[in-house]
């Protein structure tokens, strides 16, 4: 289970934090949309590649994978924060949620697995 969950959520997280870090235009107006500079929101994709890299090291070291999700789960608790906050409706936060629920459904995994 927790293979199959550190190999999906890193499919997510690497590509979406690359494109942050690479600032491409769909990331610009997300970026631009809740008000957060483009610099900002790089940072915030290079926590969701640190966040992908470290669940795929977590296959082997489980504590880094375990930091990796929760990372990863505080980070899109704050997205999806960030979107009703902004005024969004809540289908914009939904896969925020989505995210955070499947990377604690990791961390609970792993942390039970041992």
């Amino acid at each position: 289970m927790t293979t199959v969950l550190a190999v999906i959520l890193s499919l997510v997280f690497l590509p979406l934090g690359l494109s942050k870090i690479a600032a491409v235009p769909v990331m610009r107006q997300a970026a631009a949309h809740i008000g957060m500079a483009t610099g900002l929101y790089r940072v915030v994709g290079a926590l969701e590649v640190a966040g992908g890299a470290g669940l795929l090291m977590g296959l082997t070291l489980t504590w880094l994978g375990v930091a990796a999700a929760t990372g990863l789960a505080l980070l899109m608790a704050a997205a999806a924060v960030v979107h009703l906050r902004h005024g969004d409706p809540l289908v914009r936060a939904l896969p925020a949620v989505v995210l955070t629920v499947a990377a604690l459904a990791y961390t609970g995994a792993a942390v039970s697995a041992g």
